[in-house]
């Protein structure tokens, strides 16, 4: 039996870009859509294109993005492997940020009416 779709998607109308930074302190955490990560090996940094550090190491442009609506409680499971399931099974790659309230999947720009399209035919609800 097939569950029923009940996660509403929201595309937002940015451009995004996938950094690599070396300095931290060269971040502008005010800015919207920040999403920063830091390992032992690397600092990431997912932003606005319009927002990369001048002092990249490395950059990929042109991601879109989509969030899932609402909030969602963290005993919720599943949401994001059915995302990426749907979008594997389409062909189109990701780059997941999960939030404390919800997860953002970031998409190239060339495939994004591909991804929401095999979204749309999963029951997925898009705005």
């Amino acid at each position: 039996m097939t569950e029923k779709v009940t996660e509403r998607l929201e595309v937002l109308p940015y451009s995004f870009s996938v950094c690599r930074i070396s300095n931290e302190v060269k971040v502008d955490m005010t800015q919207p859509f920040c999403f920063a990560a830091k390992t032992d090996r690397e600092f990431s940094l997912v932003c606005l294109t319009e927002h990369v550090p001048e002092e990249t190491l490395e950059r990929e442009d042109g991601w879109r993005a989509f969030r899932v609506a609402g909030t969602l409680e963290f005993s919720l499971i599943g949401i994001l492997s059915r995302i990426s399931g749907v979008l594997a099974e389409a062909g189109v790659g990701i780059f997941a940020v999960s939030t404390y309230q919800t997860d953002y999947i970031l998409l190239k720009g060339y495939q994004l009416e591909k991804g929401l399209e095999a979204l749309r035919k999963a029951g997925y609800m898009i705005d």
